[in-house]
């Protein structure tokens, strides 16, 4: 594995979990339109972008809507979505990731966030973690989802180190899919059965820490 000068994360099921969040806004709005969404339903709109999760959700409802009302089923969505993130504080973040980002600065090696998300300031804020990260990419910036590695590649130039000199911490198969297209070693959190093109898994980042990442 090439030398790591660089730690690019995922927002959602690495820093922090929202999922559960995302589950209860959009199956509040998939029973407003007449049909369930259920947690396995939900499992495939992990690491896209909110548009084509609706489109997603609405094709497992099988309902047609205009474009106008796409964007305010969208919108309404998002700021439930928000109101549930509201109550997060600091203790909301991942077993192990804060002290590995410690573990990060203490080596100056700089870290970016590439997400999806468009809310990705907000959620940082809310638990005291927008401080750690050199770089953010989210859904403001980017014009190409995952698994396209635009997200990726924009980390990567504005920290100014080599896409083959990163590492890409991720918790879904789209995730990891843009990492390795970016040309990246990819670090899954979860499990090995489903994160099959990582180039290592972990369950989390609780004993993990530099020496793991370098001697993987």
């Amino acid at each position: 594995m090439p030398s790591i000068q660089a730690c690019l994360f995922d927002l959602d099921g690495v820093i922090v979990d929202t999922a559960q969040f995302h589950y209860i806004a959009w199956r509040e709005m998939a029973q407003d339109l007449g049909f369930d969404l259920t947690r396995e339903e939900n499992e495939r709109l992990k690491g896209i972008s909110r548009m084509e999760s609706l489109e997603i959700v609405l094709s497992i409802g099988g309902v047609e809507l205009s474009e106008d009302e796409k964007i305010h089923r969208a919108t309404v969505k998002n700021t439930r979505y928000l109101e549930l993130c509201m109550q997060m504080t600091s203790d909301d973040a991942l077993p192990g990731v804060r002290e590995f980002l410690d573990e990060l600065k203490q080596n100056q090696i700089p870290s970016g966030l590439g997400s999806a998300s468009k809310n990705a300031k907000v959620i940082l804020e809310r638990i005291d973690m927008l401080h750690y990260f050199d770089t953010i990419v989210d859904g403001t910036r980017i014009t190409k989802g995952k698994p396209d590695p635009q997200v990726f590649l924009m980390g990567a130039s504005d920290l100014k180190v080599a896409p083959e000199h990163c590492a890409v911490f991720e918790d879904a198969v789209a995730g990891i899919q843009s990492a390795n297209a970016a040309g990246m070693f990819s670090v899954g959190i979860g499990e090995p059965s489903v994160l099959t093109e990582a180039d290592i898994v972990v369950p989390g980042f609780e004993g993990f820490g530099l020496a793991q990442l370098e001697n993987a």
